[in-house]
């Protein structure tokens, strides 16, 4: 049976929370300090913790960082999930929090207290992530670029030059639980010559993928923006898809863009990375798409990028060696649909060497924008 630490200051939350967790079949223990969720760590050695965000004394993310510097255990937040905490709640993200979910709220339990279930089931089986700092991350993942020979050949690159008044070619990338941190070991070391623009599908709430999409445009060479409107692909751009809803590929004036559409009712998770590549293959031939499949609970993605790969398209599975939770990569996989499969801290190089080649010879850009 499955232990899970539940760390709230709430006395009733604490008990809705164990309530959930112990009808699907956990063993629950509580906490109601980050103090106590230390002191109770070694004794209770559980299989996932829930961490409250906003606690008095020891707030969650000071739990957090102590947690995984002292005793790394799978972490899941529980948010209000809005938009005034976006910012505390992709810090837990980037500290190494598997994922964050949404407090059930009384007369609220259905779908939340699903989801809750259905993640803490996820993180029992994710790899918990120790973080030693982005900038040691990047100097250490450029060092592996730069002196590592990568596990595929590298094709022909394309010519990096406008088809018809359009971008030459568009690299997709699909994410789930654990992707915030995952995107960081990826998208800042594209460097700033990068010819394709990027398109990001993450599994997330509305109220944070703005926040996401600033915070990476800070870190990135290239510039990030989240498509909360039809958005024109430039080459040297990241679009990450808006948060509840879905994102597909659109031509309009002869000009490919990404559209931000209303989140499909016969899909399971959005932004949908299944309808980014199949509306991208609707309008671009196999041998213009770079699919890229990362770190999350589910399949979403597989389906697709595995018919891509069947056409002659090239697509990356992230490897078990450092995905959070192998489900979306391991499907692909299973599929036969992986052209490449690599830890997160070696994709940004793979990209680099399929599509840009002078500017691989020229060295990595400098991570961050003067």
């Amino acid at each position: 049976m499955l232990t899970v630490l539940v760390v709230d200051d709430s006395a009733l939350m604490r008990r809705r929370i164990a309530d959930l967790l112990v009808e699907a079949g956990f063993r629950v223990e509580t906490a109601a300090t980050g103090e106590e969720a230390l002191a109770r760590l070694p004794e209770v050695d559980p299989d996932v913790v829930t961490l409250d965000i906003t606690m008095p004394g020891m707030d969650g993310l000071t739990c957090l960082a102590r947690i995984m510097v002292e005793h790394p255990k799978p972490v899941v937040m529980v948010s209000a999930l809005t938009g005034a905490g976006a910012g505390e709640t992709l810090e837990a993200l980037r500290l190494g929090a598997v994922e964050a979910v949404q407090k059930p709220a009384a007369g609220s339990i259905g779908r939340i207290g699903e989801e809750l279930v259905e993640t803490v089931r996820a993180a029992a089986s994710s790899r918990p992530r120790r973080v030693h700092g982005l900038r040691e991350r990047l100097r250490l993942a450029r060092a592996r670029i730069v002196g590592e020979d990568f596990v595929a050949p590298a094709p022909p690159a394309p010519p990096s030059v406008a088809v018809d008044g359009e971008v030459e070619g568009v690299v997709l990338v699909g994410v789930s639980t654990g992707g915030p941190s995952t995107l960081e070991d990826i998208l800042p070391l594209l460097p700033a010559g990068f010819p394709w623009p990027v398109v990001v599908a993450q599994h997330m709430p509305v109220a944070f993928t703005a926040t996401l999409a600033r915070r990476l445009d800070e870190m990135c060479a290239l510039s990030v923006v989240e498509v909360e409107r039809a958005t024109v692909l430039e080459p040297g751009m990241i679009c990450i898809a808006r948060g509840g809803a879905d994102v597909e590929l659109a031509r309009r004036g002869g000009r490919l863009q990404a559209v931000c559409v209303p989140a499909s009712p016969d899909k399971p998770w959005h932004p949908n990375a299944d309808r980014l590549v199949t509306s991208a293959m609707r309008l671009l031939p196999p041998d213009r798409l770079v699919g890229v499949l990362l770190t999350g609970m589910g399949n979403d993605g597989a389906a697709s990028m595995a018919e891509l790969h069947a056409r002659g398209g090239r697509t990356v599975a992230e490897s078990e060696d450092s995905a959070v939770v192998f489900g979306m990569p391991q499907d692909l996989i299973r599929r036969g649909g992986a052209g490449v499969v690599l830890p997160s801290d070696r994709i940004a190089g793979q990209l680099t060497r399929w599509l840009s080649p002078a500017v691989r010879r020229a060295g990595p850009a400098p991570g961050r924008k003067d």
